[in-house]
């Protein structure tokens, strides 16, 4: 009986005597031979060479058997005892850095003079971190399960290539008094038209925050086809998605590292809101009156007296021109051109 090896395996598993059938007198012929020799290679998976090394150690020994490994095995100096008690320290302070738990081991042994940790006690710094990845350590350690990501909203930046609908919408916090919050800004802007609407809001929870979002939509003379907020729970929450989906409007959301994405309604936020009404704290009682305010004065006023519009930047060569796009029935031009130092004055008609 001869014995196979089967690939990708470490043993060998007992097989038809196919190595002793090759040297048998009745398999001279070299058809013969070369038949049972790619029944081998099909069977076990190893190439012509290693089948060929194969057979010649069965008919030099006589049998086939693993081959001890010529690696030098060095004696293991920490135990998988030593290796679950840094498990245990590390569940225990939540996987501090190497340093820190070098540090703590080393006290466990010299100032509490606990003998399990005398071998971890000299432990170094980047042997901590290979015990770290062993298979021991992971059977007694394990991760927290991590938050997932909210699939509200696709991150990405609005691109309405001219066409009105695409909202900017954010919050702005009247600071904080003695007897608690103040009120909550809510201010929307167009990017194309730059029409505006700012409401007030005792809270931002969801029995005031979602009637005063469909007032805010009501108030746009146009289609609403986006809705862009920043990552914040006031906007990126279910309540919120059920209301866009029903009216058909798609939802997105900043890109991290990425300040431009929601920037045009932050430079409303000081040019309109903070201008107009300041930093200093208002009580969430004073929200009627200032919705008063906002509706009847403010939002008229900026979107039909107040000059507001963004230009357009095309570059020919090395030069820039720029191009101001006025909306309909405003009275709108292009504000200074920040890129050029000796334009500090508004464009005359």
């Amino acid at each position: 009986m001869c014995a196979l090896p089967v690939a990708g395996a470490r043993r060998f598993t007992p097989g038809w005597s196919v190595c002793s059938a090759i040297t048998n007198t009745r398999f001279k012929k070299r058809r013969a031979k070369g038949l049972l020799r790619a029944y081998v290679e099909r069977m076990t998976g190893f190439s012509r060479a290693q089948t060929t090394r194969l057979i010649g150690d069965y008919v030099k020994l006589g049998r086939i058997a693993p081959k001890p490994s010529a690696r030098p095995r060095y004696q293991r100096h920490y135990t998988p005892a030593d290796i679950e008690l840094l498990a245990a320290v590390d569940e225990a302070h939540e996987s501090l850095s190497g340093p820190a738990t070098r540090h703590i081991l080393k006290r466990e042994f010299e100032v509490y003079g606990k003998p399990e940790f005398e071998r971890l006690a000299r432990l170094s710094n980047g042997h901590l971190y290979n015990l770290r990845r062993t298979p021991r350590y992971g059977l007694r350690h394990f991760e927290k399960t991590r938050p997932t990501a909210v699939s509200i909203g696709e991150r990405k930046k609005p691109a309405p290539n001219g066409q009105p609908g695409f909202l900017r919408i954010d919050t702005v916090h009247q600071g904080d008094g003695p007897e608690g919050k103040g009120i909550y800004h809510i201010n929307a802007v167009d990017e194309v038209t730059q029409w505006e609407v700012v409401l007030a809001t005792p809270r931002i929870s969801e029995a005031w925050l979602m009637p005063l979002l469909e007032i805010i939509l009501k108030q746009f003379p146009f289609a609403i086809l986006n809705f862009h907020s920043d990552n914040g729970s006031e906007f990126i929450n279910k309540t919120v998605a059920e209301l866009l989906e029903k009216l058909l409007i798609e939802q997105t959301k900043s890109r991290p590292r990425k300040s431009g994405d929601n920037g045009l309604v932050e430079t409303k936020n000081a040019a309109i809101v903070r201008k107009h009404i300041g930093w200093g704290h208002i009580a969430p009682a004073h929200a009627a009156p200032i919705n008063q305010f906002y509706t009847g004065f403010l939002n008229p006023y900026v979107n039909y007296h107040r000059p507001s519009a963004q230009a357009d930047y095309t570059r020919s060569g090395k030069h820039h021109s720029r191009n101001c796009s006025h909306s309909t029935g405003r009275n709108s031009s292009c504000a200074p051109d920040s890129r050029s130092r000796r334009s500090n004055a508004w464009p005359q008609p």
